[in-house]
């Protein structure tokens, strides 16, 4: 199912003077995403086809349904994407890509779509890191966060802790050592029998639990280290839950959830404290999530920290996130040839 989520904010026929237009595609794993974002920060399309009620069944991603998908759908929602924001490919100045981290049999699908696309058009080709993406999506929203700022960046994949002194300049200061934060709530969803996928249904579940009902622990690790272990979690949960059948699960959900906001704030808020700034910016999936969003603006109030975090459909995947660094890495002069390639593991 294909939705247009962002509406195009001009009839845009060619791009102005001194603009940047730029096609975004994005396949890294259950959603196909086509996007025109014009100089970065405006979003003129921004389509979204979801795989997720195909994967819910199997209770998790599954690569090789994930990757045909993407093959049956790219070629329809890059057109969608196309006429929705009023733009031809000639009115490109570029198409970007994610090439990882993710799938590599679904990043292949995009990464093929767009050097055809490029080739056939003689139109620059730029790869774009689907975690920068992330990063980036609060630049497509206002106000715009202002360097230098700490981001922690919460996804099925990844939990990583970036500070950006400048545009595309990321220092990793820390990231998980195991499960990472989305991924910790789907196996947790699953040992439940909540379903697939497990973000919403337990943020749903816990709103109407206590927090404070059960002590979950959380890891300690080195003095100063702003990495995360959520392992020792997942199994505390799992062996409370199978002991304690009788306890309303609500109560079980919402003192997960708390656990994990806890060390993911503690770890943030320090974060900006070692590196001496006032900005914090959220980016992933996880920064749906409603106990989060309400934990990190009450603290950031607290603290005196401006707080940055995108609407929630620029937080899951999407590729107006990708076209955005796309427009800041072509006015470095970047490019990158036909024979980009798909790395499943791309470091920040």
């Amino acid at each position: 199912m294909k939705t247009n989520n962002q509406q195009p904010t001009t009839n845009n026929q060619r791009v102005p003077a001194g603009h940047t237009l730029w096609l975004g595609i994005e396949t890294s794993c259950d959603e196909t995403s086509a996007a025109v974002v014009q100089s970065g920060s405006e979003v003129l399309s921004n389509i979204i086809a979801s795989q997720v009620d195909i994967h819910r069944r199997f209770g998790g991603v599954v690569p090789e349904i994930a990757s045909r998908q993407h093959l049956e759908l790219v070629n329809g929602v890059v057109a969608e994407a196309l006429q929705a924001a009023g733009t031809e490919l000639g009115d490109l100045t570029g198409i970007a890509v994610t090439n990882g981290p993710g799938l590599v049999g679904a990043l292949v699908v995009g990464i093929a779509t767009a050097k055809a696309m490029a080739f056939a058009a003689s139109l620059p080709l730029l790869g774009i890191n689907h975690m920068a993406g992330h990063i980036y999506a609060n630049f497509l929203q206002s106000p715009q966060p202002e360097f230098p700022f700490v981001c922690l960046v919460v996804s099925g994949g990844h939990t990583d802790i970036v500070y950006m002194p400048e545009h595309l300049s990321f220092e990793l200061l820390g990231r998980t050592r195991d499960d990472a934060a989305g991924e910790v709530f789907d196996k947790t969803a699953r040992a439940m029998g909540l379903g697939y996928p497990g973000g919403p249904v337990i943020d749903r579940l816990a709103a109407e639990g206590n927090p404070a009902a059960v002590d979950f622990p959380r890891a300690r690790l080195e003095e100063g280290s702003f990495d995360f272990s959520f392992s020792g979690l997942k199994t505390a949960v799992l062996r409370y839950f199978q002991s304690n059948p009788d306890v309303p699960p609500e109560d079980t959900a919402a003192s997960f959830q708390r656990a994990v906001v806890d060390v993911l704030a503690e770890r943030a808020f320090r974060a900006c404290d070692d590196k001496g700034v006032e900005r914090l910016v959220l980016a992933g999936g996880v920064a749906v999530n409603s106990e989060l969003r309400r934990r990190f603006a009450a603290e950031a109030e607290q603290r005196g920290i401006e707080l940055h975090i995108p609407a929630p459909i620029l937080c899951t995947d999407n590729a107006a996130m990708i076209a955005s660094v796309a427009h800041f890495r072509y006015l470095r002069g970047d490019s990158d040839p036909l024979t980009l390639d798909a790395d499943a593991n791309l470091p920040l």
